[in-house]
């Protein structure tokens, strides 16, 4: 019945924005960032938390470290498009979206299709050289042996990706905004809600339909119009082919 009443807010619905968090890649075979690690820190005798293995300070104190974490934890090059990746690229198609906001930093929604996609915190496919910003992607990053450092000055090659400790691109914020705003309906999936300042983007919506679809309890869910428990791929996968096959 919840996925029906999707289908039936989707078909109503002419500008409708996705808000969506790490939940939103698992069934891509991406773990969620937060269960990443206990046993990193075994294995290189570390006692860091996950987040401190990816802040700015980290970085630069010990780089060898980072990329060895970020190599293995936070890019997956063989990973997909699921089910959810797939319907906001047709609800685009369709002219029903207005964009994808993600705090996700894999590449998925593009590689689906989405074209209007707000990456709050980057993507690992892109690159750049902290000196001279030459750009690379993330097979150059990946094949280099420890830490890549750029081919025409030798210096560190950084992933293009929002740090703890570094402040979020203002262009995107301004953007991502502006979108949640205009919605009509606003769909936040995958996410919990407890990164901000990201997760303060949705008190700007003022639409038709808030959408929570999440396995466990948001604070937004208290406002929402309609809640689903249950994984978001499948869930937006039928919940779009129920809207067209009406």
């Amino acid at each position: 019945m919840s996925v029906q009443a999707l289908s039936d807010i989707l078909r109503k619905s002419h500008h409708i924005v996705f808000f969506g968090g790490a939940g939103v890649s698992t069934a891509s075979g991406i773990p969620d960032f937060r269960s990443a690690n206990g046993l990193w820190n075994q294995k290189y005798g570390r006692n860091l938390s996950p987040e401190e293995m990816v802040s700015r300070s980290f970085f630069e104190k010990d780089p060898e470290d980072f990329f060895a974490f970020y190599k293995e934890k936070l890019v997956y090059p063989e990973a997909r498009p699921n089910g959810c990746h797939r319907a906001l690229a047709k609800l685009e198609e369709m002219g029903k979206l207005l964009a994808v906001v993600t705090q996700n930093i894999d590449g998925l929604h593009q590689m689906a299709g989405s074209k209007k996609v707000y990456e709050l915190h980057g993507s690992v496919l892109r690159n750049y050289c902290t000196r001279c910003h030459a750009s690379y992607d993330a097979d150059y990053v990946l094949q280099a042996p420890g830490v890549p450092h750029c081919r025409a000055c030798g210096a560190i090659v950084k992933p293009d990706v929002v740090l703890y400790e570094e402040m979020l691109d203002e262009a995107v914020i301004d953007k991502s905004v502006k979108a949640i705003a205009r919605a009509d309906t606003l769909i936040v999936g995958g996410t919990s809600l407890v990164v901000y300042p990201a997760a303060g983007f949705i008190r700007y919506f003022r639409g038709d339909n808030l959408v929570v679809i999440n396995k466990t309890p948001t604070q937004a869910d208290s406002n929402a119009d309609l809640v689903i428990r249950e994984d978001i791929a499948q869930v937006m996968e039928e919940a779009v082919a129920g809207m067209e096959e009406e």
